[in-house]
């Protein structure tokens, strides 16, 4: 099997889309439509990836990442949005969760979505840096 990816939007066309382009890519992957579904989807689906729409009613998209990371610390985050306003919290929740994510402004060619993903998945984790 593949990475696991969690992808969670609240648009349920843009959050299926996004689970078969990963699906096609060698993914195993989750999809969520609320951020209730995706936390739930945690106690039995520890993604290695999380791929989260930041607005979204309910429980917000840092809120899930906040909660994914927290029980899955070895996640990676990459947080979409489509509002140029949400960017400053998004840069701030990285900084202060020193997570290693990405944030990308929607829409995002499936190309240039798969090349962040892949370059987060390979990313260093702080102190297994090679020698």
């Amino acid at each position: 099997m593949g990475r696991k990816i969690l992808v969670v939007d609240d648009e349920r066309m843009v959050a299926d889309t996004l689970g078969i382009i990963f699906q096609k890519h060698g993914f195993e992957c989750q999809v969520s439509y609320t951020g209730a579904d995706a936390l739930a989807r945690t106690e039995f689906f520890c993604p290695e990836l999380l791929l989260c729409d930041m607005s979204m009613p309910g429980i917000s998209g840092l809120e899930v990442a906040s909660n994914v990371t927290a029980k899955c610390p070895d996640c990676r985050v990459l947080l979409l949005t489509g509002h140029y306003t949400n960017l400053s919290r998004a840069r701030t929740w990285a900084r202060t969760h020193r997570a290693r994510s990405r944030i990308m402004t929607k829409p995002v060619p499936p190309a240039l979505l798969l090349d962040e993903a892949d370059a987060l998945l390979h990313q260093q984790t702080p102190g297994n840096q090679p020698s």
